[in-house]
């Protein structure tokens, strides 16, 4: 569906395991972690789907166009979405059909690429720190070969101190680049949103905002502005996660 279309084009999920070990000149002094002391484990513990086991509905709006879905990480795979909404009215019985069909494609929440070894840890720049959030910067290496747009993009993570939770992540381009011939983007920015954890309840993703400007080939614009809410989260249970 669009939301995942278009969203798993910029949304970036860090998901730090170990780090690397640097070498240490003198065996018996530990060497430093690569990352900010300060933002090393919450971002071990980060995920961008937020805390598994949780059931939500996911409102997509983009280009005049807008779905509703309902995701419940509790049934059988391909049954874990349900359209509820579409443009606003109920989905005919065609929609509905299509829109099971799909879903053999699809069986998992919020699914972004793992870019674990795009971030610079040694680029790390604090932005901003009032003692009960800070936000860091990084700036990225590219994932493969044919990664043309890492160069010219950068990350930020606003840490909530008391929580030790990531509140904050936003990619976003700092200068236009063309990923592919013919297209140049002049503006890419996504942000994600996460709600504090309360009592038993985890952190849990909240609100998905995208932009971009560009055009492709000098005439089709690629003008484009993307939001994804997401609402009544309900515990579903211990829940398998998807691979």
């Amino acid at each position: 569906m669009i939301a995942r279309l278009l969203a798993s084009r910029f949304i970036v999920a860090f998901s730090l395991g170990q780090l690397l070990d640097a070498s240490s000149v003198h065996a018996e002094t530990p060497a430093p972690s690569p990352l900010p002391a300060d933002l090393a484990s919450p971002l071990a513990a980060f995920r961008a789907e937020g805390s598994w086991g949780w059931a939500f509905t996911q409102s997509t709006a983009a280009d005049g166009k807008s779905l509703v879905e309902r995701y419940d990480p509790a049934r059988l795979d391909f049954h874990r979405w349900a359209l509820v909404e579409k443009d606003g009215r109920a989905p005919t019985a065609k929609e509905l059909e299509d829109y099971r069909q799909q879903q053999t494609r699809r069986s998992g929440g919020l699914t972004a690429p793992n870019v674990k070894d795009q971030i610079d840890p040694t680029s790390a720049a604090l932005v901003v720190d009032d003692g009960t959030r800070a936000t860091w910067r990084f700036g990225l290496v590219p994932g493969g070969f044919d990664d043309s747009s890492a160069a010219h993009m950068a990350v930020e993570f606003t840490l909530h101190r008391p929580t030790q939770t990531i509140e904050r992540v936003e990619l976003a381009s700092f200068e236009p680049f063309s990923p592919v011939l013919g297209v140049k983007i002049k503006e890419a920015r996504t942000t994600l949103h996460y709600t504090l954890p309360t009592g038993d309840r985890p952190t849990l993703l909240l609100n998905v905002a995208m932009r971009v400007r560009g055009r492709a080939f000098w005439f089709k614009s690629l003008d484009s502005d993307l939001t994804i809410t997401y609402t009544d989260h309900t515990y579903a249970g211990k829940v398998v996660p998807v691979p």
